[in-house]
């Protein structure tokens, strides 16, 4: 057990093992510049090695930060004893440090053996987003590193994303309907580098064994797919993760160009309506971005499957005046000669009146 006069030693041992420009460079320029230098930051801290090499490196790298910082604790009580156990290690190394500390806890967790991981992350980015409104905070950091960059690209390869989906997770991630700011400065690290470093600087962490349960996908593409990619991957001189990270800032760079793109082409009306002329001849990549914001404008809450999208994209692309096409059982989308418009579909109207 680390005593809690000696965190501080093993912040600073960390940082020299792993300086500040071994952190992700477009973090490392956000947190310098000076329009950000008097932001409070609020870092996840579960207690797992990710999370505490990343208090530890903030709290060396940026000293002038240290009274501005305050650690975010999740406990999902999912692990019994070992769930209270990770919120009183969180508490203790951030009174060593002199760092705020909030914690939280999951009370109504839904029945079950198995909670989906997607729901338990939920809850906490919930906490978490409770805690910044609340005390006025707009940038959360977290511990990615480039292990789960490799699980996260993997498993959204799989689901068939396209370049927003295999973008994530971004290093700098501006959320303006949150109006917040994610960065995540371990994402240049493998776990390994992490877990070597804060080990031979006299750290601890907390291990969560429900990372190893083979129910959860994420869990098996750690295990299971991420070594022998690596393995398969890997020639002389090059790195497989390395190789991953490099496509996902490829993708980022792709997928900025294309929102440019978007916002210079997409035109709709006070009353909702797209404006089609600007789209004549487009690549379908844009065609897709600009259908989608147009969505999101109209009051449709159906979320449309795969084939009704592209059949919506080819009503805007090569469509016919009067062409229309079902967004779900209460509107649908009509062309005309210059807009797109959403309409209330009569059927229902007269449905929701029985």
């Amino acid at each position: 057990m680390v005593k809690k006069n000696s965190w501080s030693r093993v912040a600073e041992k960390l940082a020299v093992a792993i300086p500040v420009t071994a952190l992700q460079p477009a973090v490392r320029r956000w947190l310098d510049a000076p329009e950000n230098a008097s932001a409070r930051i609020a870092v996840g801290l579960s207690g797992g090695v990710d999370s505490v090499a990343l208090l530890l490196l903030l709290w060396a790298h940026w000293p002038e930060r240290r009274g501005r910082m305050l650690a975010l604790h999740f406990n999902h009580r999912l692990r019994g004893r070992a769930s209270g156990g990770d919120a009183r290690f969180c508490a203790a190394l951030c009174r060593a440090l002199g760092v705020e500390f909030f914690d939280g806890e999951w009370t109504d967790q839904p029945a079950g053996d198995v909670i989906p991981e997607g729901t338990a992350r939920a809850a906490r980015l919930a906490f978490f987003q409770a805690v910044l409104r609340r005390r006025r905070i707009a940038v959360l950091c977290t511990g990615h590193h480039r292990d789960d960059l490799a699980e996260t690209f993997l498993m959204r390869l799989a689901r068939g994303a396209g370049t927003a989906g295999l973008a994530a997770p971004r290093p700098v991630h501006f959320q303006p309907g949150l109006g917040r700011v994610v960065l995540r400065p371990l994402l240049t690290l493998d776990k390994a580098v992490l877990v070597g470093a804060l080990d031979a600087a006299g750290g601890r962490w907390r291990e969560d064994a429900s990372n190893k349960s083979p129910l959860h996908l994420r869990n098996r593409v750690r295990a299971e797919l991420v070594p022998v990619w690596r393995a398969c991957a890997a020639e002389p001189g090059r790195d497989p993760l390395g190789g991953l990270a490099l496509s996902r800032e490829l993708l980022e760079e792709d997928d900025a160009a294309l929102e440019v793109w978007t916002e210079r082409v997409t035109r709709i009306d006070p009353r909702g309506g797209l404006a089609l002329r600007p789209l004549q001849g487009l690549p379908r990549a844009v065609l897709r971005r600009v259908v989608r914001r147009w969505l999101e404008t109209t009051p449709v809450r159906t979320d449309l499957n795969r084939a009704g999208f592209n059949a919506l994209l080819d009503l805007v692309a090569v469509g016919r005046p009067g062409m229309r096409h079902s967004l779900g059982a209460a509107h649908f989308a009509r062309r005309g000669r210059s807009r797109l418009v959403c309409l209330e579909n009569p059927a229902a109207r007269v449905q929701g009146r029985r």
